[in-house]
């Protein structure tokens, strides 16, 4: 609760007897309640979300398409009414940030191209030692990798496949919708942008049930007594301290970009490669040129990740006009 304080909690003060400035937009209610509002707010969303993963009862695991299936109804059923939370989050609080709802949700056409492209170029780059792992060990050369990747039958495929379905549009979508779009909003007056892009991350690893979103994993491993129980909570451990550094990448990207197309298509891209096989880099017969390829990812992500995420790329960032209206000062997130 300490990112609840100081800057952030000044956006939404009220100066002693004087009437409060038009631009605050706020229409009497105090900071402490503001905040309360936001973080009630997010933690309803944080638990509605993974509640829906758990309205079907089943002794089937996970990847059941039967399990799939269910879940795809309630998850889309719960993210489909998330933006109501918002609504009411702007009701409750009295902010009214002079954009519409989905402007500031990040649903926008002005500067869509560049929004959905640069984030992923750059999350690519990100990846450039797994990408050329995958080619190395790939059985086909580049001609007959894309001949299979554009035909209409692989993607066919892929359209019936539930576990691909999950993976590369629903989860993407859903989780990228309540976690960013939906929740940075909420945070960003009272916390300022910065603490909310790590904070925003903690909902979905913390707040939620079932000790996390992505714990509820050990549960369906243990019963099914996939692996010992020290290698599944340390697998679970990592896989929850990845979860998070990858939302405050694209709570960053949402931010940044004002887009909610970026953070997706990132996150999609992401699940498809998994978290970067590192060890097997390091036992592979061509390991020096996979190293630097990773070495190399690495040092131009740091290197471009703030001029291909520039707002001016993107025109006006909503969250940054959000909070130009609360009477905050702009800061190096917005610029």
């Amino acid at each position: 609760m300490a990112a609840l304080g100081g800057d952030g909690l000044r956006l939404l003060s009220v100066s002693g007897p004087e009437p409060e400035p038009e631009s605050a937009a706020l229409n009497g209610a105090g900071p402490g309640l503001c905040c309360w509002v936001s973080v009630c707010s997010c933690l309803s969303l944080a638990c509605s979300y993974v509640g829906s993963l758990y309205v079907w009862k089943s002794e089937l695991p996970r990847d059941h398409p039967a399990v799939i299936k269910r879940r795809f109804t309630s998850v889309l059923v719960v993210s489909s009414l998330s933006p109501l939370c918002v609504l009411l989050w702007r009701e409750l609080t009295g902010l009214q940030p002079g954009i519409s709802l989905f402007t500031l949700m990040g649903f926008r056409l002005e500067g869509i191209f560049p929004a959905a492209l640069l984030p992923l170029l750059l999350t690519m780059i990100l990846f450039l030692g797994p990408l050329m792992q995958l080619s190395v060990d790939c059985p086909w050369d580049l001609a007959n990798g894309l001949k299979v990747a554009l035909a209409p039958q692989a993607w066919a495929r892929c359209l019936t496949d539930m576990r691909w379905l999950r993976n590369q549009v629903i989860a993407p979508l859903t989780e990228e919708l309540v976690f960013r779009a939906c929740m940075l909003p909420m945070l960003a007056p009272c916390t300022g942008l910065g603490p909310a892009i790590f904070t925003c991350p903690l909902f979905f690893g913390v707040v939620a049930p079932s000790l996390t979103a992505h714990f509820h994993h050990v549960i369906e491993q243990l019963r099914f007594r996939q692996g010992s129980v020290g290698s599944i909570f340390l697998s679970a451990a990592f896989q929850f301290s990845y979860t998070a550094v990858f939302g405050a990448y694209t709570a960053f990207l949402f931010i940044r970009t004002g887009h909610l197309i970026g953070p997706v298509l990132c996150h999609s891209f992401c699940n498809y490669m998994g978290f970067p096989a590192v060890c097997a880099a390091l036992e592979h017969p061509q390991r020096c040129p996979l190293l630097v390829g990773y070495a190399l990812g690495v040092g131009l992500f740091l290197l471009l990740l703030q001029p291909l995420t520039e707002p001016r790329l993107y025109s006006s960032l909503p969250l940054c006009l959000l909070l130009d209206r609360t009477g905050a000062s702009a800061t190096s997130l917005c610029s």
